[in-house]
């Protein structure tokens, strides 16, 4: 058992990021989860199931204090996280074109929390990650490649995650210099709640991609490579920047 182990997870209100944490609450480790919500009766019912394992925290990624906050309560309890999993996201708009009346505004939402917010996680919380297993995992997309663009809209999601793509390699290439790696995943299509309502036309269920990412950080948790892998969940296939 790994209960040792601390990780920190962001998005956990729902859908994939609260599948890592209780997937990850069953293989042992103590879990920091961050979620926007004030209540949340799932994250609840895992608190009383796993009561020493299980720390839960209000968090907006997409706000510097709020940031700060988390992680304050956080380093009171511990010194040294075996990773960092940078799920929180949303998606904005993904019907608007050029040619159409844009929320500039929306847009800069989407990528303060979309992009920004893993960046203000890992400058917050980098001292317990470098004392601990020194892994930033950073949930990514397919949307965030250039190489294999193909959409017309989703200004705001594309541009994040390209965003968030770039940013990560900038702390990467830092961090590996004292062992840090940054892991950039692509979850797949998966059955959630992003768009601001239920979609189930996704190829995966939330536990499902959960499996996905939790088995990719196994794989590659330990390598150090000059630039970080970007990868899908599911195959373990490289995606191109």
């Amino acid at each position: 058992m790994l209960s040792n182990k601390a990780v920190c997870v962001t998005g956990t209100d729902r859908g994939i990021g609260l599948a890592i944490t209780e997937a990850l609450l069953h293989q042992g480790y103590t879990v920091y989860a961050g979620g926007i919500m004030g209540n949340n009766e799932e994250l609840t019912k895992l608190g009383a199931q796993f009561p020493d394992q299980l720390h839960v925290f209000k968090l907006d990624v997409g706000s510097d204090e709020s940031v700060k906050e988390a992680v304050r309560y956080i380093k009171s309890r511990s010194n040294q996280l075996e990773f960092l999993i940078n799920n929180a996201a949303i998606l904005g708009d993904t019907v608007k074109t050029i040619e159409d009346d844009l929320d500039f505004e929306e847009i800069q939402r989407v990528y303060n929390v979309s992009a920004l917010g893993a960046i203000r996680m890992a400058n917050s919380l980098l001292e317990p990650i470098m004392n601990g297993g020194k892994l930033i995992v950073n949930i990514s997309s397919e949307a965030g490649s250039i190489a294999n663009s193909h959409r017309d809209a989703w200004f705001g999601y594309c541009m994040a995650k390209s965003a968030l793509n770039m940013g990560s390699t900038v702390i990467h290439n830092k961090i590996r210099k004292e062992g840090g790696r940054v892991l950039l995943i692509h979850p797949g299509w998966v059955k959630s709640f992003m768009s601001g309502e239920w979609n189930p036309a996704g190829t995966y269920t939330s536990e499902e991609a959960a499996a996905n990412i939790l088995n990719r950080i196994e794989e590659h948790k330990d390598k150090l490579t000059a630039l970080p892998l970007y990868i899908e969940a599911d195959s373990g296939k490289e995606l191109p920047w």
